[in-house]
């Protein structure tokens, strides 16, 4: 007959592929949103100072737009697991609907400029 043992080597190796992530991945999602929130914050914050500062309206509007588009990625790709395999769908989706309301919001501009 066979013999189906099996070796204490062979299975530790296949349970370290198969690891989870753990709450650190978590911890740190959470840490880097907040962390965002806060320069945010501090960004609106430190412009209305006062005359002083020297920051353009502008440039405070663009950089928390930034901050906002990495505060997503970071969202999507840690609380929402799509930096894992098998979500392409989900992915798709996503992107089919920014297309969408990219597409709306240049129709409502050329719309609204007539």
């Amino acid at each position: 007959m066979a013999d189906h043992t099996l070796h204490n080597g062979s299975t530790s190796n296949a349970r370290r592929k198969v690891r989870h992530e753990g709450p650190r991945n978590h911890l740190l999602a959470f840490a880097l949103s907040i962390l965002l929130t806060g320069v945010a914050f501090l960004a609106v914050a430190y412009s209305l100072v006062g005359e002083e500062t020297h920051v353009e309206p502008w440039f405070v509007q663009i950089f928390i737009i930034t901050l906002a588009i990495f505060q997503a990625v970071i969202q999507l790709g840690f609380w929402m697991h799509m930096k894992d395999k098998g979500h392409s769908f989900p992915i798709l989706g996503i992107a089919f609907g920014f297309f969408v309301a990219l597409t709306c919001a240049a129709a409502g501009l050329l719309w609204s400029w007539w």
